[in-house]
């Protein structure tokens, strides 16, 4: 084929090796805490709120490091990210005291949050609108990677090497595959040059902005409802299911490589199936928890429902981020991938924040309808304004 008609494979590979680096350095602690803690002398919840931290950094500066950017060169960015990624990584490792672990973590949330603004627009510049679904399910199979092996061998180095080891480790390869990018990361125009007479029109006048705020409110709902339950699945597993300890992790992996399945189901069905998929996702999705929560006493039927669960929502944020795509404007794609990102750290965030709040008013038990309820807001809130824009458009053509 024609290299303008071929897939680029090679581009999109590269982008999921960055996420998959930049996805294990943001997560790299939560194995490690209990090592951090004692070796900084901290307690161990002080040592969780370097995850919140880095979470609450991305939260907040994405936005505005997007729209000081937006003239920037999106492969220079992502070099530079990268870069900097590397560089917290390191400072990290050498930290001598706990407010300047906090500092490098700071730092690796100001460039992870760049990194997504502009990676989660990266694979629309190199598809075509009808190849978006499964470009995004490639280069969203990094950060599944991560989840499945990144994090878990950067935990088992850190407990055989130490944790500093396993950040310098992770730095260096930060490095390598900033080296990957720049050899093989195809660079792209991101901007739309005016034509003449043409006068540039505010973000906030862009007809697809309302189309966007609407699929940023869906995954700010979906991943508050995923992350009520899924904060705390291991004491739910172990005290409502009747796990023992020891078979959390292998519950756990299972988990990831159910998502994983799920990721290339959704690569080979967004594109032909992009509404109907999501809803049979969300709605499979909810029948599992159902399951969780009313057969607790039969382990069999909780793991089979825990991997559908892990299936279904696998390849939830890769229709997110695909219909988003298709939602902007190419003029506000940039913007939109800044808010996206924005929208799912706050779901991750608010998710656990509501977690614990429904945790100390009533039990573990409840988790798993408060989480139903949110998806269930979310499904509606998708499937009504996919209906209302049909029948506008139906309306428009009479």
């Amino acid at each position: 084929m024609p290299d303008e008609q071929r897939f680029p494979w090679v581009g999109l590979l590269t982008l999921a090796g960055a996420i998959f680096v930049s996805v294990t350095s943001e997560f790299l602690p939560t194995g490690l805490l209990p090592d951090m803690a004692r070796d900084l002398d901290v307690s161990l919840s002080t040592a969780g709120l370097l995850v919140t931290v880095f979470a609450g950094t991305v939260v907040i500066a994405t936005t505005p490091l997007a729209a000081m950017t937006r003239n920037v060169s999106r492969k220079v960015i992502v070099v530079a990210v990268l870069l900097v990624i590397a560089l917290a990584n390191v400072l990290a490792a050498i930290a001598p005291t706990y407010e300047l672990l906090v500092g490098a973590r700071i730092l690796g949330g100001l460039a992870h949050g760049l990194f997504w603004a502009v990676v989660a627009a990266y694979s629309a510049h190199l598809v075509p609108p009808h190849q978006l679904g499964k470009a995004v399910a490639i280069t969203s199979g990094g950060g599944s990677a991560a989840f499945v092996l990144g994090v878990p061998v950067g935990t088992a180095l850190g407990h055989v090497l130490g944790w500093r080891a396993a950040f310098l480790i992770i730095g260096g390869i930060v490095v390598v595959l900033t080296l990957v990018v720049i050899k093989y990361l195809p660079a792209v125009q991101h901007q739309v040059p005016l034509r003449t007479g043409e006068i540039a029109i505010p973000a906030r006048r862009d007809r697809s902005l309302p189309g966007v705020i609407i699929v940023c409110a869906v995954i700010l709902l979906v991943l508050t409802a995923h992350n009520t339950f899924y904060t705390y699945i291991t004491p739910w597993l172990v005290e409502q299911a009747g796990f023992p300890p020891d078979n959390v992790a292998f519950l756990l992996f299972l988990f990831g490589g159910a998502g994983a399945v799920g990721l290339v189901i959704a690569g080979f069905t967004t594109d032909r199936f992009p509404k109907r998929g999501f809803a049979i996702a969300v709605l499979a999705l909810m029948a599992a928890i159902t399951v969780l929560a009313l057969l607790t006493m039969n382990q069999t039927v909780v793991t089979a429902a825990f991997v559908v669960w892990g299936v279904t929502f696998g390849g939830i944020p890769a229709m997110l981020q695909t219909r988003m795509l298709h939602t902007a404007s190419f003029r506000l794609r940039d913007l939109a991938a800044a808010l996206q990102t924005t929208a799912f750290n706050v779901g991750i965030g608010g998710g656990a924040l509501l977690g614990a709040v429904v945790l100390d008013a009533t039990s573990l038990s409840t988790l798993p309808f408060a989480a139903i309820a949110l998806f269930a807001i979310g499904l509606v809130l998708s499937v009504s304004t996919d209906a209302l824009r049909a029948a506008r458009a139906r309306r428009s053509m009479l």
